[in-house]
C-alpha cells in the first residue's frame, strides 16, 4: 500500500525543521545560499554530493558543518595516488596471541557521513571501491558483505583546475552522485565578513539541530511528497532530449552531447524534486522544483563531443539550452 501522502500542515512542519539545517549551514558557507540549498536538497534525498572548486572556499568545512548539524559520525579520507581500496573499506588483520585470527577492522566508510577530499587524486582502483558502497550502502571484503550505516552520505570535493596527477572519475562513478555541484568564488563583501567576525577562519560552534529520529522523519516526508504525473512527465521528456538520438533533442544537444542522462537521472530528478518541494514547505512537486534541480543534476551526466571543448561549451551551458528547449506542457 502506498503511503500516506503529505498533507500541507505537514509539509510547511517540516520544512521549518529544515531551515534550521539551512540556517545553520549558511552560517558556515557565507553568501553561498544556492550551494547550501543543493546541498540540503540532496540529503533530503538521500544522495551523494560532488562538490567542484578551488581550494579554500569552505568545501571541507561545510561537510563537517553538515555532520555537526545533523549529529552523524564523520569521516574524512584524504585521497591520494597511494591509497588503497583496503584503506577505506577496512580489511583483515591478524589478532589475538597466537596470530593466527583474522578479525575485520572496519575503514572509514564505515560512517553515517563521509567526506571524499580530492577524490579525483586517487587510483582508479581506489575510485572503484566507493562504486558499491554508494550504490548498494554496502562493502564486499574477500567475499563477505557488510551494510554501511543507515543514513549513508559521500560528499566528494574535487579541483577543476589540477590536472597533473589525477584520474578524472569514470561516468560510471560520476552516475552515482546525485548532484555536481559547482562552488563559485567570493566577492570582496564576503571575505570582509570573514575576516571581521572570525579569528584564523574558525567557523563558529554549532549545535545539532537534528538527531537521527528527526532526520527519519524529514526522509519519510519527502517520500511522500506528490509527484504528479505531468511533472512526471516533464522529467521523463527532459532526459529524453539529452540523448543527441532522440529526435526531441534541441539542436545543442546534437552537437555538443555525444551521450545524453541516464535513466538514473530522471531518478534523481524525482528525488531532488520531492526534496525541494519539502523545502519549500508544499506537499506537491511542481515543475519550478525540477527547473532548479536540473543544472546540478545532469551536468554531469551529460559526455560532450569534442567541439563542445573547441568552442568553448559546457555541460551547465547545454544544461540550460535544454530546459530552455523543453516545455513544460507536450506542444500540440
Amino acid at each position: 500500500m502506498a503511503a500516506e501522502l503529505l498533507s500541507p500542515a505537514e509539509a510547511q512542519g517540516a520544512a521549518d525543521v529544515a531551515s534550521r539545517l539551512k540556517a545553520g549551514l549558511n552560517q558556515v558557507m557565507l553568501d553561498q545560499e544556492t550551494v547550501v540549498e543543493q546541498v540540503v536538497t540532496a540529503v533530503l534525498a538521500r544522495g551523494h554530493v560532488l562538490l567542484e572548486g578551488l581550494p579554500g572556499l569552505g568545501k571541507t568545512e561545510l561537510c563537517k558543518a553538515l555532520a555537526r548539524l545533523l549529529s552523524l559520525p564523520f569521516r574524512r579520507i584524504q585521497f591520494t595516488p597511494d591509497l588503497l581500496p583496503g584503506d577505506i573499506t577496512g580489511t583483515y588483520v591478524l589478532e589475538g596471541e597466537s596470530r593466527r585470527d583474522f578479525v575485520f577492522r572496519e575503514g572509514p566508510l564505515f560512517a553515517s557521513l563521509v567526506l571524499a577530499d580530492e577524490i579525483n587524486r586517487s587510483s582508479p582502483k581506489t575510485q572503484s571501491a566507493l562504486l558499491e558502497a554508494m550504490q548498494e550502502r554496502s562493502v564486499t571484503v574477500l567475499g563477505q558483505t557488510r551494510p554501511l550505516p543507515d543514513p549513508f552520505f559521500v560528499l566528494a570535493t574535487q579541483n577543476p583546475i589540477e590536472l597533473e596527477g589525477t584520474y578524472p572519475l569514470p561516468e560510471a562513478q560520476l552516475d552515482r552522485f546525485l548532484f555536481r555541484i559547482l562552488v563559485p568564488p567570493v566577492g570582496a563583501r564576503t571575505l570582509r565578513t570573514l575576516l571581521t567576525t572570525r579569528v584564523r577562519g574558525a567557523p563558529p560552534a554549532q549545535e545539532p539541530v537534528l538527531d537521527a529520529e528527526g532526520l527519519s522523519r524529514l526522509f519519510a516526508a519527502v517520500d511522500r511528497v506528490h509527484l504528479p504525473g505531468p511533472v512526471a512527465d516533464f522529467i521523463g521528456r527532459l532526459v529524453e532530449a539529452s540523448d543527441p538520438r532522440q529526435p526531441s533533442a534541441p539542436e545543442p544537444v546534437r552537437r555538443f552531447v555525444r551521450f545524453g542522462a541516464s535513466p538514473r537521472a530522471a531518478l534523481a530528478l524525482a528525488a531532488a524534486g520531492r526534496a525541494r518541494a519539502l523545502l519549500e514547505g508544499r506537499p506537491n512537486v511542481g515543475f519550478d522544483d525540477v527547473v532548479a534541480a536540473a543544472p546540478a543534476a545532469l551536468n554531469h551526466r551529460l559526455v560532450l563531443a569534442y567541439e563542445a571543448s573547441l568552442e568553448k561549451v559546457s555541460a551547465p551551458d547545454v544544461v540550460r539550452e535544454l530546459l530552455k528547449a523543453t516545455p513544460e506542457v507536450p506542444r500540440g
